[in-house]
């Protein structure tokens, strides 16, 4: 009898047949509308940032530079997954990596942008707790570099100016996008209290309001916020505890600018990060051992 045939219920009522295993799976799969928003959103708002900022401003060192950090990242990944893993892993992440290299790299020498590429995709296999990197992968070749070569390597530090429609653009495709994968509360939160530190610091520092706000304008902003300090792989797991961590990224950074560092958002993440990271990790195996403990009588 085939697998679909009907079969002949007790009360003479005719039954379908449960569904084959396959098409069971294959009906349960999610629509394909939301495969592509998981997979392809992010690239597609990295590039857009991308092409809005260097169109608008050019604020790219050089496209060949550019497109050096992120083959650099790709074939890193394509490598380390094949030979501690025995697979081939998803390249969007390594894309974002490198495309965020790209940008936020300057240099004079091409040598910074292959390199922190290759240092951010190999934390993520490297540098390992409980099966989880706890660094941000960009974020961590960047700092790498900014400690080891701060004479050959900065940061970009380009806003958009008066032209202010590149950022709105951004910034609103940017939250849409970080609402539908439900991670828009994290960098709201990150934005209100950078407003909010910043206010505190021109009492402090006597310097206009708006010029400390400036830099939330610029696309090295928009990377740090959108990608960097939501990325899912290193973040928290638990919602108050993302509002915390955050808070305590611009927290830390609100103390480095107020000692002049330059370099303050990726500081702040490099420290905070990896703490609360570690710290979840601990409080779940803590966790884990209360449960699998006997109980006392």
């Amino acid at each position: 009898m085939p697998a679909d045939a009907p079969t002949l219920a007790p009360s003479g009522l005719t039954t379908a047949a449960p569904a084959a295993p396959a098409e069971k799976a294959r009906d349960e799969k999610p629509r394909w509308g939301w495969r592509y928003g998981q997979t392809y959103t992010a690239p597609i708002l990295i590039t857009l940032i991308l092409l809005a900022g260097h169109l608008s401003f050019g604020i790219l060192e050089s496209p060949e530079k550019t497109l050096l950090a992120i083959g650099a990242a790709l074939l890193a990944e394509f490598g380390l997954s094949y030979l501690l893993r025995g697979r081939r892993s998803r390249l969007s992440s390594a894309y974002i990596s490198g495309i965020s290299v790209g940008i936020l790299v300057r240099s004079l020498a091409y040598w910074p942008y292959a390199l922190c590429s290759v240092l951010s995709i190999a934390s993520k296999y490297v540098l390992r707790v409980k099966d989880r990197h706890i660094w941000n992968p960009s974020n961590f070749g960047i700092c790498v570099l900014l400690f080891t070569a701060p004479y050959t390597v900065a940061p970009l530090s380009v806003q958009w100016g008066n032209n202010v429609w590149p950022m709105l653009v951004i910034w609103i495709i940017g939250s849409i996008s970080l609402w539908r994968l439900k991670r828009f509360h994290i960098c709201a939160m990150y934005v209100a209290s950078f407003l909010g530190f910043a206010y505190l610091r021109t009492l402090i520092a006597g310097d206009p309001f708006l010029a400390e706000v400036a830099p939330l304008t610029g696309p090295m902003y928009q990377l740090f916020v959108f990608f960097m300090i939501t990325d899912p792989k290193t973040t928290v797991k638990s919602r108050w505890g993302q509002y915390l961590v955050v808070f305590l990224v611009a927290f830390v950074e609100f103390l480095l600018r107020l000692g002049e560092s330059v370099y303050a958002p990726f500081y702040a993440l490099f420290l905070v990060g990896p703490v609360a990271m570690l710290a979840e990790i601990w409080w779940e195996a803590q966790k884990a051992k209360r449960q699998a403990a006997p109980a006392v009588a």
